[in-house]
């Protein structure tokens, strides 16, 4: 019953507050491992969240995990979610708001997961164990549920605060996402990340 109400119960990434303002907050995050998983919506029927299967399946969250250990992985949160428009050779992909083209979906592994070596390789070969570096974000946070509209107006508004108190942005956003669809919309718990300097 607590899910349904936002209870989040699950391990969530740990962070240091550098700064908190009324508008956001600035979170330095340690190194972690996580599973990711990139593909075009289209695959499933324009469905965005279409990756969770496959990362929920190579932890285990539905059954048998699909990794080669095979070891059920706890879950955690948030769902990580990014939209790319492009990519562009030798580098990365270029990370867009909103919009079409390509999704990637993370879940961050559990913390006694050091290394991607630690971590069991995924059955699924679509499923990518990564290592995240340290990194800093300009977070705020917001309830009910993360529409592309409500997730531009928050990107907007946290780059145009971010800016105006001098902080320089290093990249696109990314949305976590902490609840499971049945959580009733009052009750869930969003965050828009943009990274800065």
């Amino acid at each position: 019953m607590g899910m349904v109400f936002g209870k989040i119960t699950v391990e969530t990434p740990k962070f240091q507050v550098i700064r908190s303002t009324a508008d956001y907050e600035i979170r330095q995050y340690p190194p972690s491992v996580a599973a990711e998983v990139t593909y075009d919506p289209s695959q499933f029927n324009g469905n965005k969240d279409g990756g969770f299967t496959i990362l929920a399946n190579y932890i285990g969250a539905f059954g048998n995990p699909q990794n080669t250990k095979p070891e059920k992985i706890a879950m955690t949160a948030p769902v990580i979610t990014t939209t790319m428009a492009e990519k562009i050779e030798m580098t990365s992909p270029v990370v867009t708001k909103g919009g079409g083209g390509r999704v990637t979906m993370q879940f961050i592994l559990p913390e006694k997961y050091k290394t991607a070596e630690e971590a069991p390789k995924a059955v699924d070969e679509r499923v990518v164990i990564k290592e995240e570096g340290e990194r800093k974000y300009g977070v705020v946070g917001f309830s009910g549920v993360a529409t592309e509209g409500v997730v531009a107006e928050k990107v907007e508004k946290l780059k145009r605060d971010l800016e105006r108190d001098g902080f320089k942005i290093s990249g696109e956003y990314v949305l976590g996402r902490y609840n499971p669809p049945w959580t009733l919309p009052a009750f869930r718990t969003n965050e828009v990340m943009v990274p800065v300097e």
